[in-house]
């Protein structure tokens, strides 16, 4: 099993009031923060990740959220490379996983390629590209993006990103959201490709499109791992099957909200309040509207959510969860090492799970309890969960070559690029 260590960038300093007094950490004015509050975000963010590649984590992740008070990255790949670099001199060989640029949104991207050709390079061959749609406040309103053109943005630039990075002559493209007289760009990746990631939320055409295509998904559990995650894994199986295609764990990545302490009596008294502030002042603190605005999921994905709307969890009860119903969801897995491992390893085993992320750093956390997390993490419970489909016999496809993956096979994705032409 693979585990990534993953962290937002949160302002860790809103008023112990914010969600009584505003609506959305999408729109919380920036007049709440202080220079050094938003600086030490930032710097510890990056000594948190450093603190992860050196425990022994498999792979650094970071994630875009523009325009938001919960996580000030408008770019991941900024962090990204001043990650690579250092891991790179330091001899440290950790995968580096933007998780990532938003194709849903961007009007360039043919730099969201060169971006990711750069960090493969600057890493030595280390990346994980990660795709996201984009978030629909992210993608619409700070971007402007009308809500039915995310989706096809996404299809398309996707396609646009692949093609870039392994066409050895440079093309003409002409489509319906980019045009270029030719796209030839310098660097190519180091890898023939940098394994591909889908994040999703459960929509299964995107999770048709994931398996169809040889990607990788990723789910996020902020929800409530433990009212979400069997639906949503149990879905995606599904298709796999349908699809004719082997149920590999190593397909799937799950990403999960951890605080480890010496005992579960401790965890709550130490990690409790900044778990409340997560979800009260974080995902809990983005209106619904502005989540799923009119338009901006598409038909199969509407079609799922009126069957039934489970998907979204504890979502609509975040901004008032206490610790113990946040844990009692599974929206953060909290207590002694041995609590923490045991419900990881029974989930991960039962849904299939080959790739951990591990969000170890989060909310109002202050760096001292986040080095905490994150080395006692590492050190009482990573050995354990690597242990994870070891001798199950499976291909790890979705794993850069120079860090122990396996590349896909053409038979099955391999010639995903050339999905969509062009012309």
């Amino acid at each position: 099993m693979k585990v990534t260590l993953f962290e937002q960038a949160p302002y860790r300093f809103l008023p112990s009031d914010f969600e009584k007094h505003h609506n959305s950490v999408c729109d919380t004015p920036y007049g709440l923060t202080t220079p050094e509050g938003v600086f030490s975000s930032f710097t510890d963010h990056i000594d948190e990740l450093m603190i992860g590649a050196r425990a022994g984590f498999d792979g650094i992740a970071v994630n875009e959220h523009a325009q938001s008070s919960y996580d000030l990255m408008p770019n991941p790949n900024l962090v990204a490379s001043a990650i690579a670099y250092a891991t790179q001199s330091q001899g440290l060989d950790v995968g580096i996983f933007p998780m990532g640029r938003s194709l849903g949104k961007t009007r360039e991207p043919v730099r969201v390629a060169e971006e990711y050709a750069m960090l493969d390079v600057m890493s030595n061959g280390r990346l994980l590209a990660g795709f996201p749609v984009g978030l629909s406040y992210d993608a619409s309103i700070n971007n402007g993006i009308p809500p039915v053109e995310v989706r096809g943005r996404f299809e398309e630039n996707l396609d646009l990103v692949l093609r870039a990075w392994e066409d050895r002559e440079p093309f003409a493209w002409n489509g319906r959201y980019a045009q270029y007289p030719q796209v030839n760009i310098w660097p190519r990746p180091l890898q023939s490709r940098p394994p591909v990631w889908i994040t999703g939320i459960g929509n299964p055409k995107t999770m048709q499109m994931t398996l169809e295509r040889g990607f990788g998904f990723n789910y996020f559990g902020f929800a409530g791992a433990k009212l979400t995650g069997p639906r949503i894994f149990s879905r995606f199986w599904e298709i796999a099957d349908e699809l004719g295609l082997e149920r590999n764990p190593y397909r799937m990545g799950f990403l999960q909200t951890i605080a480890v302490s010496e005992t579960d009596e401790r965890a709550e008294q130490e990690y409790a309040e900044h778990v409340e502030y997560t979800y009260r002042k974080g995902l809990g603190a983005i209106p619904p509207e502005k989540l799923a605005i009119a338009g901006g999921v598409n038909i199969h994905g509407v079609k799922a959510l009126l069957r039934d709307p489970g998907d979204f969890g504890l979502y609509s009860q975040m901004r008032t969860a206490s610790y113990r119903e946040l844990v009692e969801a599974g929206t953060v897995i909290a207590g002694s090492p041995a609590t923490v491992r045991d419900q990881l390893i029974s989930y991960c085993r039962e849904y299939g799970i080959g790739n951990l992320h591990a969000m170890l750093g989060f909310g109002s956390l202050p760096k001292a309890l986040a080095e905490k997390n994150i080395n006692l993490f590492a050190e009482e419970v990573l050995p354990h969960l690597r242990k994870l489909w070891k001798d199950d016999g499976f291909s790890h496809h979705w794993w850069p070559e120079r860090l122990g993956g396996t590349p896909l096979p053409v038979a099955e994705g391999g010639a995903s690029a050339r999905k969509a032409e062009a012309s």
